[in-house]
């Protein structure tokens, strides 16, 4: 493995921990499934996300 590769894959594991990349594969979604609907902001998102974790807390431990 190059030291490119080392980048990238630490890149992608670092965005799906931190939940960086939920918001595209929202978009992806969104574009797919809710045509000619615009989209939340990342800001909008995000508070959605917040507001979706105190209404339905995930039962994982961490």
């Amino acid at each position: 493995m190059n030291l490119g590769e080392v980048v990238r894959t630490a890149r992608w594991y670092l965005r799906e921990i931190s939940g960086e990349s939920l918001y595209d594969r929202y978009l992806q979604h969104h574009a797919a499934q809710h045509t000619g609907q615009p989209a939340m902001t990342r800001a909008e998102f995000e508070r959605w996300r917040v507001d979706r974790a105190d209404t339905a807390p995930n039962p994982r431990c961490c």
